[in-house]
C-alpha cells in the first residue's frame, strides 16, 4: 500500500509515540517505591542522552530521507529503512528479554523505563510536528 510521502511522517509519529506510552508506562507503573528525587534526576538524565545522541539525530534523519524522496507515493513501511527496523526489533526482544528473565532489578526498569519511554513518546511528536510542518508547506 502507498501513501504520500508526508504521510509517512504521521505513521512515524504514531508508532514511536505507541512504542514510548507503552515503555514509559512500564516504568512509570514500575516507579513508586523507587520514587527519590535522584532516581527522577537519573530518568531526565536517561531521556536527555536519548534525545541528543540518539532519537533526535534520527528523528532529523528520517524526516529528511522522506521529504528527499522524489516519488510522492511511498511504501507504507518506509517510514523507517531497514537498519532502524532491524534495531527496533533488537531493542524489542531486549526489553522483553529483560523483564521476562527479570535479569534487571526493578529500580533499574522504573528508572531507565519512564526516561527512555518519554524519549522515545518526544521522537514520535517531533515526527507528528514534521509531519504539521510537511503538511503547512505542502511537502
Amino acid at each position: 500500500m502507498k501513501v504520500k510521502k508526508n504521510t509517512l511522517l504521521l505513521i512515524a509519529c504514531l508508532v514511536w509515540c505507541l512504542a514510548g506510552f507503552n515503555i514509559l508506562r512500564i516504568g512509570v507503573v514500575t516507579y513508586p517505591p523507587y520514587l527519590t528525587w535522584y532516581n527522577v534526576l537519573l530518568s531526565i538524565v536517561v531521556f536527555a542522552l536519548f534525545q541528543l545522541f540518539v532519537f533526535g539525530k534520527l528523528v532529523t534523519k528520517h524526516t529528511k530521507r522522506i521529504l528527499d524522496y522524489i516519488q510522492e507515493r511511498q511504501f507504507f513501511l518506509k517510514f523507517f529503512d531497514v537498519k532502524s527496523f532491524l534495531i527496533m526489533a533488537f531493542m524489542m526482544a531486549g526489553g522483553i528479554a529483560i523483564r521476562a528473565f527479570h535479569l534487571l532489578p526493578d529500580g533499574f526498569i522504573a528508572v531507565f523505563y519512564t526516561g527512555l519511554g518519554a524519549s522515545l513518546l518526544w521522537a514520535g511528536l517531533l515526527f507528528g510536528c514534521s509531519y504539521g510542518k510537511a503538511v503547512k508547506r505542502g511537502a
